[in-house]
C-alpha cells in the first residue's frame, strides 16, 4: 500500500519517491564512530554501486569529526583499493555567522580541483563541539558506465568550529571512462569522526 500527498506518490512498495521523478530505494545505511574512513563498495556487504541504478544519492547526517577545525572528503575508486581517481570540480560556497558580524557569498579556488587526484572537500571546518557537524546531500551519475566520465553534484550545510553557518556547493567529474565501483569519505589529515552515511539507488 502506498502513501500519496496531494496526488503526488510519496511512498509505493517500500520505496520513497524521489524530487527526480523517481524513486528511491534504500540500499545500505552505515554509522560511523570513531572511524577513520567510511566506504560504500559495490558488492561488498550488500552494497550495490554500478549499472544497476542511472543514479546514486548519499545523505550525511551529523557529521562529527573527532578534531577540531576538519574538512569532511570524499573519492572515488575503479578496482576498489586505489581511491586515487582524478577528478576536475567547481566550489562555491556561503557563509553566515552565528552573532550576525560577517557574511558572504565567494568562489572557493583552494577548495576546486583540476585533474587531481586528491580528495574532494565536501563539508569545510566542521568543529568537534557536541553541537557541531556537517550534513550533507551527494549524488553521482551512471557511476557503472564505460563510455562517458562520471558527474557529481553536492550541497552541504556545516556548523563550523568557529559558530558559521556554511553551505556548500561543489559539483564536477570523475575523469575516467572505467566503471566506478566505490567512494570512501574521509576527514582531512585522517581524523576520526562520527557520522551517519545512507546509501540510495535513483530509479
Amino acid at each position: 500500500m502506498g502513501l500519496i500527498s496531494n496526488g503526488t506518490t510519496v511512498f509505493d512498495a517500500g520505496s520513497m519517491a524521489s524530487g527526480f521523478g523517481g524513486s528511491l530505494t534504500l540500499i545500505k545505511k552505515s554509522t560511523a564512530s570513531s572511524a577513520g574512513s567510511l566506504a560504500f563498495m559495490n558488492g561488498s556487504s550488500g552494497v550495490v554501486f554500478d549499472s544497476t541504478y542511472k543514479e546514486y544519492i548519499i545523505t550525511i547526517t551529523n557529521w562529527n569529526p573527532a578534531t577540531d577545525d576538519k574538512n569532511g572528503e570524499f573519492s572515488f575508486s575503479t578496482n576498489g583499493s586505489n581511491f586515487g581517481v582524478a577528478k576536475t570540480s567547481a566550489y562555491f560556497r556561503a557563509t553566515h555567522v552565528e552573532d550576525d558580524s560577517d557574511a558572504g557569498l565567494e568562489y572557493r579556488a583552494a577548495q576546486d580541483l583540476a585533474q587531481s587526484t586528491g580528495n574532494q572537500i565536501l563539508c569545510e571546518q566542521m568543529g568537534s563541539g557536541a553541537d557541531e557537524n556537517g550534513c550533507a546531500i551527494l549524488h553521482i551519475f551512471d557511476p557503472g558506465n564505460t563510455t562517458f566520465v562520471k558527474h557529481f553534484i553536492c550541497q552541504a550545510s556545516t556548523m563550523t568550529h568557529n559558530n558559521q553557518c556554511i553551505s556548500d556547493r561543489v559539483a564536477g567529474y570523475i575523469n575516467t571512462t572505467s566503471a566506478v565501483v566505490g567512494i570512501k569519505f574521509e576527514c582531512e589529515s585522517g581524523a576520526s569522526f562520527d557520522g551517519i552515511f545512507t546509501l540510495y539507488g535513483v530509479s
